[in-house]
């Protein structure tokens, strides 16, 4: 598992930003049922400290996840 950190849980400006129990709950969901490795999810995070955004779309932005994960990821996003 890759250890990741999450700092708020408010929205502003329209991005996405969630609390840490959420935040964690969306790390198992992509590594368990999308199956995205610790490596893709380590590389998106790297990214998202310099370019901050939604990691989901990092992730979609630098090809590590199909346009149909995108798309599973905010459905689930919607159902938490």
């Amino acid at each position: 598992m890759v250890n990741l950190h999450m700092t708020t849980n408010t929205k502003q400006g329209g991005e996405l930003q969630m609390s840490p129990s959420t935040y964690s709950r969306l790390i198992h969901f992509l590594q368990e049922d999308l199956s995205i490795s610790s490596a893709s999810l380590a590389v998106a995070l790297r990214h998202s400290e310099q370019d901050p955004g939604p990691l989901p779309m990092i992730l979609w932005q630098y090809g590590l996840i199909t346009m149909e994960q995108l798309e599973q990821i905010y459905d689930w996003l919607e159902t938490v």
